[in-house]
C-alpha cells in the first residue's frame, strides 16, 4: 500500500463585485493598483471635458466668468476635488511604480510600506487642495 494521500483539489471562486468590496481582503498594494487604474480611467475619460472648460475660460471673459460662477456651488466642487484625487493618486501611484521598475523595494514589506505611502501622501495632498477649494483659507 501506498501511503501518498491525494491532494484536495483546487477551488476556483468566482468573486462577484460586491464580494470584492465587501468580503474579498485585498492587501494595500492591491488596493492603490486598483485605484490606479481607477484614476487614470477617471482621468482619460475626463480629459475631453477638462480641455473644453480650460479652454472656454481662456477665449473670453464671458467665458471664464461662466466657469466661475460654476464653481461656486458645491457639486461642481465636489466633482472638481474627484479629479483632484484622481490626479494626485495617479501621480503618486505612478512615482510608486517607477521605483518599484528599478526593482527598488521589491520585497512585502518595502511594497507594503509604499503603498501606504502612496495613500497617505495623495489623500493628505487632496485634503490641502479640499481646504483650498471650499475657502478654509
Amino acid at each position: 500500500m501506498s501511503d501518498t494521500a491525494q491532494k484536495p483539489r483546487p477551488q476556483f471562486k468566482n468573486i462577484s463585485v460586491p464580494q470584492i468590496l465587501f468580503a474579498y481582503r485585498l492587501p494595500l498594494a492591491g488596493k492603490v493598483s486598483i485605484l490606479h487604474r481607477a484614476s487614470g480611467a477617471l482621468l482619460f475619460l475626463a480629459l475631453p471635458v477638462l480641455i473644453g472648460l480650460f479652454a472656454m475660460s481662456f477665449t473670453s471673459e464671458a467665458g471664464y466668468n461662466l466657469i466661475s460662477a460654476a464653481t461656486s456651488y458645491v457639486i461642481v466642487k465636489l466633482i472638481l476635488l474627484a479629479f483632484i484625487w484622481g490626479y494626485l493618486h495617479h501621480f503618486c501611484a505612478g512615482i510608486r511604480y517607477l521605483v518599484l521598475d528599478l526593482h527598488i523595494g521589491m520585497d512585502k514589506h518595502s511594497a507594503q510600506k509604499s503603498a501606504g505611502i502612496v495613500m497617505g501622501v495623495s489623500l493628505g495632498l487632496t485634503l490641502v487642495f479640499a481646504l483650498k477649494l471650499f475657502g478654509a483659507w
